[in-house]
Parts: structure tokens; sequence; C-alpha cells
């Protein structure tokens, strides 16, 4: 990366969205502030408010009076997304910097995090609270559905990402002037989508683990973000399998090129082996499923707790089956294959579902122990229904052409 020679032009430009902010929105932007001062760098801090409606513009004026590399960008709609994409897209620094406003992540991983894209290395560069030597603070129930929401990218889009959601990111400006355009999410999701086009396009992400605290008072709101996060995936996973987004285009202009995966060594081919394999990954996925459908179910409704749970593992499965029980490897045929793991579901939905049905109908109040273990008599039938169409139908080995027998010389001469 050329480093701006002008010297009015920064070389990072950290933007921190904001929303209805006034309590914490001062005493972030001077904990930044210091903290940018000890790097090697000229910096920008932009506050991007996006329609708030406490004090939080006030606040961010009087800041950006007071001290010198802080400006405010006001948008008149609300969309934390909406808001980054265009102080971003305004921006003339070099490197694009995204936190969150409650500085849940350790300041002592910027410099890390700038540092790939500053030097060339890589393309984006995003914080990580799934890394082994992560230090995180935060609770289980929070835990899980971060975990969760990481496995279904990685089986319903074919990401290598670790932590899509990470309220800590860079990217280089170049980079970010071709994705950016490409972006329609304006909320919650436009992170995961911007990683998800460039990981498509062949650009490098470094990842970088973070220590990371979570804050007891976020505004994320679980449920809605949920829905607006699948609605997202679907969206993307049509424009893949459309061919409306220019991937390849986007590959050939500004991707570094794929490396040839390896091929999967010690997948067993046979019968027992994929037998032994779709077990263990089936154990735990129902693990998972069961205590999904339990956390889910303190908040809504059984069929819709049974839809999410079991949209989620069934994901993930196909993901892991993929790899380990049937030795696919690369994203060639990663987005067909959950196509049609999504039918397979759809069917095993339908047994678990009229299962439920079942036991609603003929019992009044059943109780959570009771539908789950309902649940675990259906899921044992679709598990045997799952793994037939994945061996046969999703993963089947193509049939090798049979050859046409030579004819003898000796019988030529009598044709």
């Amino acid at each position: 990366m050329t480093l701006p020679a002008d010297p009015t032009r920064p070389v990072l430009d950290v933007v921190v969205p904001v929303h209805d902010e006034e309590a914490d929105l001062e005493q972030c932007v001077r904990r930044l502030d210091a903290h940018l001062r000890t790097l090697p760098f000229s910096y920008r801090i932009t506050i991007a408010e996006n329609a708030s409606t406490d004090d939080t513009v006030a606040i961010a004026q009087a800041l950006a009076a007071e001290l010198p590399g802080v400006v405010v960008r006001v948008e008149t709609r609300p969309g934390r997304g909406r808001a980054l994409n265009r102080a971003w897209a305004a921006s003339d620094a070099a490197v694009l910097v995204y936190m969150d406003v409650d500085l849940s992540t350790d300041l002592n991983a910027l410099l890390p995090l700038v540092a790939p894209l500053i030097s060339g290395h890589s393309d984006l560069a995003i914080g990580t609270r799934l890394a082994g030597s992560s230090r995180v603070v935060r609770g289980a129930k929070r835990e899980f559905i971060s975990r969760s929401y990481n496995l279904l990218l990685r089986g319903t889009l074919a990401t290598h990402v670790s932590d899509a959601q990470c309220g800590f990111k860079a990217i280089s400006a170049d980079v970010a002037a071709r994705l950016l355009p490409l972006v329609e999410d304006t909320g919650w999701f436009f992170d995961t989508e911007l990683l998800v086009l460039a990981e498509r396009a062949g650009l490098r992400i470094a990842e970088v683990p973070v220590d990371w605290v979570d804050d007891p008072d976020s505004r994320v709101h679980i449920v809605s973000t949920a829905g607006a996060d699948l609605a997202g995936i679907v969206r993307m996973w049509r424009a893949f399998t459309t061919g409306r987004l220019p991937v390849a285009n986007l590959r050939a202009q500004i991707g570094r090129g794929p490396l040839v995966e390896p091929p999967l060594d010690g997948v067993p081919t046979g019968l027992v082996g994929q037998l032994v394999r779709f077990a263990a990954i089936g154990a735990v996925s129902t693990l998972a499923y069961l205590a999904l459908f339990a956390l889910l179910r303190t908040g809504v409704e059984a069929q819709a707790a049974n839809v999410v749970a079991l949209l989620v593992t069934a994901v993930a499965n196909t993901a892991a089956n993929r790899r380990f029980t049937f030795g696919r490897t690369g994203r060639a045929g990663a987005v067909v294959a959950q196509g049609q793991g999504l039918l397979v579901f759809a069917l095993g939905l339908a047994l678990t579902s009229g299962a439920l049905g079942v036991l609603h109908a003929t019992t009044t109040d059943p109780g959570t122990a009771v539908e789950v273990a309902v649940l675990v008599a259906a899921n044992a039938a679709a598990t045997v229904l799952r793994f037939l169409l994945l061996r046969h139908w999703v993963f089947r080995t193509p049939a090798a052409a049979t050859p046409v027998p030579a004819v003898h010389p000796e019988l030529e001469s009598t044709r």
C-alpha cells in the first residue's frame, strides 16, 4: 500500500457509528484519541451519527470543536451499516477502520489490526473473539449465539472468517472503493456482507485475536438482529446462485487468486467409515440443536424455536459432513450442496414439526421436557433419512463412465 504523500490526508480514519449514545460517546472518543496519539500514523476520528434523538449530536460537535482530529458526519436516517458505508466512502484516508462506541475491544489490538493493511500484506483485517488466544468476558447466551451465527455463515455462504460480527475491523481504501457500492445492508449485517464479498473476490483477510469485554448495556436487539441476519444470508445466497453479484469480475480485477486446497487425507470412503463420521457429527449436532431449542424456548413458541434451532444446526451439519464424512473441500459446489441440504432440512422440519403438532393436538400443555423427548424421537427418523439423501444425492460419487469394449481384431473381419 502506498501511504498518502499529502500531509493533510490521514493514514487512518477511525469511524465510530453512533445512535443515541450520549452516555458513552465522550469517554469513548477521548480514550480513542489518546490511544491514537501513541501510534506512528496520522489519523482522523469520524463520529458517524445516525438519527439520534438525544444529545449525541451536540456532544459530538463539542468534541470536534475541541479535538483537532475529530470530525462529525450526521445521517438523518438510522442504520449503522448506512452510516459506516457513507463515512468510509467519503474518506480520503489510506486505511479505514471501524469500532463500536462501547470500546469493548482492547485498543492495544488496533496497531496489529491496521499493520497488515499498511504493509500491503492483507486487504482487510478483523478482530476475532473466537481465536484460541483471544480473551473474552461475556455471558454464555451471547457466546452460544455468536458461535452459532458464525457456523451458520460457514455452512450457507462458505465463508472461512471466524468472527464476522466483532465490532473491530479495517479495510484498505482502494478495496473499499470497489466493494462498498455492492453492499446493500444498512444495519448490523453490513459487516458480514462486506466480508463475504471480499472473500469471494479472492482478497486476503487478516484475523487479529482480541481481548473483549461484553458491554452489559448493549443496544443490540438479539431477536430482530437475528431475523435481519437470516434475511441477509438468504439474499446473498440467492445473489451468488443467480450470478447477480459480479464476483468473477471482482476476483479478476482485485483478487489475489486462490491457493489450491490440499485433498483431505484419511476420510473414509466406504459405508462403515461414513456412518462413523456421520454419527459423530450427528451427535454433536443433536446436542447443539437441543441446547439451542431449550434456549430459544424461553422466549418464543415451540414451533418457532424448533425452526430456528433446526435451521442453524442443519446448515452446520451439512458443512461438517461435506468436509469430514464425504471428503469434499474447497468452495466449488458448497453453495449448491447447502441448497440441496436445505431441501433435506425441509423434510426433517416436516417430521419434527409434525411430531410437535401431534403432541400439542393430543396433550394440553405437555411441557418442555416432553417436547424435547418427542423431538429426539422425530430427529432419529430424520437422521436416517438425512444420511441416505446426503450419501446418494447431495454428495453422491459420480459414476465412472463405462468403457466401450474394444472389438477384437479377429472378430472385426467377420463384421
